[in-house]
């Protein structure tokens, strides 16, 4: 049995494992629609991660684009899927609700997954607009769904994103090796097939238990719902017509990135003016309370450009400069890179949400700013040790698989410092008037992190041929990609230190929330 195999069954019985621990060991302590959610949003990841792990190895390998340009439209890409929660969280506040808008938009990610799986190559790019459009109504709003079940101060709340979080990833876990080795060792389409699949499947699970979700996630105006718009139809079926026509424009903002990238700057700052001009109508608490969100929401801009090399630079540095052999045997390097980080965070998260309530019950547990601090000097530390790899393999032109894993550990434990913390912060610090929107702005950072991040793998991209036109060698490019991890590395640590410094004044903000 190919050692890729035993791999994704140890891996899969290990998940189960955790998921059942977590049931068990959770049940009467969180909420019961937490694990129903859970289950929900790991299926959707599922496919989401299984389809990002092909992604940029499609279109330098089967597409044929040079790097550079494939680094900038998986930039573009990525920068539409966190853009449109902004909307899709816009929407679920005024008129759909959240339970209609992630039903609405995994059917369309389910769509996109499918289209991705016929066997053209011509369909690629539509796939990805179903994708796109359907992410803005299905990530944002089943995060804020969840924290409909929590009350302001709850101390269960970390814990219980914290949970979500690794059901998150256990979904990202299956998805990225599963379908990452499906596509990279048989069918490129099959593992965008089977991404789709498991879409399906998520919605199923989240349409079969709707008793279980009480009377949480309704239309907060369901007699909107039914009203004329502007065209004569109910403004229900003008929200599903306008997402539908809304694709052949996401497909053509990843085809002409340029525009798509000054777009990103205008949406950026209307919202960045559109927080501030909202702080100002609350009284001062909730007002800084805001400002505290909207804080660190641009700390989390820079950190997402340095992490999301995964899906690119560094998912291309895995297929060329990695050593990928154990035992003799060569692993598809799409697993390894995109699984790696999911696994980490499968394994870790149950720690974290016990480490968060052990220090929260001593009264130790960092604020969240400093946590965000510490977030960007773990994720130095695990570029550093990919330099140090690239040093140790600069003879042969492949980094030892043991820097490659060690390097990612670090920058997994910086995530958990952030990623789960962001989302519980969100649902914290915001007004309930405008929780979707802030969640959809958290996500709308994301856009942005991930258009950088397509800029610096650019940064990274390996010319196709030498000057005398022979072929670059791995010997030539692994210099090149340990460069950009030494110049990630700096930046990020010293950004996290100003975060640390600046974290004082943020707390103050924060007037008591934790």
């Amino acid at each position: 049995m190919p050692l890729d195999i035993v791999i994704i069954l140890v891996g899969s019985l290990f998940s189960l494992a955790m998921i059942g621990l977590t049931y068990m060991t959770n049940r009467h302590i969180q909420p019961k629609q937490l694990f129903l959610l859970f289950f929900t949003e790991m299926w959707e990841r599922f496919s989401f991660y299984g389809m990002r792990a092909l992604l940029i190895l499609y279109m330098t390998n089967i597409l044929l684009y040079p790097d550079k340009e494939a680094n900038l439209m998986y930039g573009a890409y990525n920068a539409l899927v966190y853009t449109m929660p902004l909307f899709g969280g816009l929407l679920a506040d005024r008129i759909l609700g959240f339970r209609k808008s992630i039903v609405w938009g995994g059917s369309l990610m389910a769509i996109g997954h499918l289209v991705l799986a016929i066997p053209m190559t011509q369909t690629f790019f539509l796939g990805l607009g179903f994708l796109i459009v359907g992410n803005g109504f299905f990530k944002p709003n089943i995060s804020s769904f969840l924290g409909t079940y929590y009350h302001t101060n709850d101390n269960r709340r970390d814990g219980g994103y914290a949970i979500f979080y690794m059901g998150v990833n256990i979904g990202a876990f299956l998805g990225s090796a599963i379908c990452g080795y499906l596509g990279q060792q048989i069918d490129w389409h099959l593992g965008f097939g089977v991404a789709g699949g498991f879409m399906i499947l998520g919605l199923i699970i989240f349409l079969l238990n709707q008793k279980m979700l009480l009377d949480n996630g309704h239309s907060p105006e369901p007699e909107l719902l039914n009203a004329p718009s502007m065209i004569g139809i109910s403004w229900e079926k003008f929200i599903y017509l306008a997402a539908v026509l809304t694709v052949g424009l996401a497909v053509l903002m990843i085809t002409y990135h340029d525009i798509t990238q000054k777009i990103s700057i205008l949406f950026g700052l209307g919202t960045i003016v559109y927080i501030i001009k909202t702080s100002w109508q609350e009284e001062k608490n909730p007002r800084e309370m805001l400002w505290a969100a909207l804080s660190m929401i641009l700390y989390a801009l820079l950190f997402w450009a340095f992490y999301e090399q995964s899906g690119g630079s560094l998912n291309l540095m895995a297929e060329r400069n990695v050593d990928m052999t154990i035992f003799g045997y060569k692993l598809s390097s799409a697993m390894v890179n995109n699984s790696i980080n999911p696994f980490y965070i499968i394994l870790l998260s149950p720690l974290f949400a016990i480490m968060w309530q052990k220090l929260d019950d001593m009264n130790l547990k960092p604020s969240d700013p400093v946590k965000f601090g510490l977030a960007f000097v773990l994720l130095a530390i695990g570029y550093y040790i990919f330099v140090l790899g690239g040093r140790v393999g600069a003879t042969t032109g492949l980094m030892p698989l043991l820097y490659f894993a060690a390097g990612y550990f670090f920058i997994t434990v910086g995530e958990l410092f952030l990623s789960p913390v962001g989302l519980s912060m969100i649902t914290k610090l915001s007004p309930a008037k405008i929780v979707g929107f802030m969640m959809g702005a958290w996500f709308l950072a994301a856009a942005f992190g991930h258009e950088l991040a397509g800029y610096i793998g650019s940064l990274m991209a390996i010319p196709e041929k030498n000057a005398d036109g022979s072929a670059f060698t791995v010997v030539q490019s692994l210099p090149i990609y340990m460069e950009g991890c030494q110049q990630i590395a700096t930046v990020s640590l010293a950004f996290g230190v100003g975060v640390l410094l600046f974290s004082i004044v943020v707390k103050k903000w924060m007037h008591g929330v934790k």
